[in-house]
């Protein structure tokens, strides 16, 4: 990725980070805030990170859970 890619990504990656710890989503709303006052470019790489970053983790945590009910299955039916 290009230099704009990479801070966009680091900058959401440590957003997700600290909207988990602490609730905070408003963040979001103020980082693009400043990001757009200064680079539409940059406000719309960390938008587009967000989106990406979230979209995967949702995916990730749908396939742990298809996966813990597959062994369930798996260990129910092996009686």
């Amino acid at each position: 990725m290009g230099v704009t890619e990479d801070l966009a990504d680091e900058l959401a990656n440590d957003t997700i980070k600290y909207i988990n710890a602490s609730g905070d989503e408003d963040i979001i709303a103020d980082l693009v805030k400043v990001l757009g006052a200064t680079s539409q470019t940059a406000e719309e790489a960390f938008l587009t990170s967000i989106r990406v970053r979230r979209a995967n983790l949702k995916a990730k945590a749908l396939l742990v859970e298809r996966a813990k009910a597959f062994k369930a299955k798996q260990a129910g039916g092996a009686d």
